[in-house]
């Protein structure tokens, strides 16, 4: 498997419906590219993104719900 950049500086970023608002454990997810999921901690903007398949973002979800 190759992994290339991808260029996240025009994402528009959104805050997880189950982010709490006291500035606790905020994950934001940015909308709009196709075949994968990027997320990023929105206490770090400028810091790294996790950027996941559409494929395994299901699952991933899931597995943190049942956590």
């Amino acid at each position: 498997m190759v992994c290339k950049p991808v260029d996240l500086s025009a994402a528009t970023w959104r805050k997880s419906s189950h982010s709490n608002t006291s500035g606790g454990d905020c994950l934001e997810v940015a909308d709009g590219h196709p075949g994968i999921v990027p997320v990023r901690d929105s206490k770090r903007p400028a810091g790294p993104a996790l950027v996941i398949t559409a494929s395994a973002w299901t699952p991933f979800v899931e597995s943190v719900k049942t956590a």
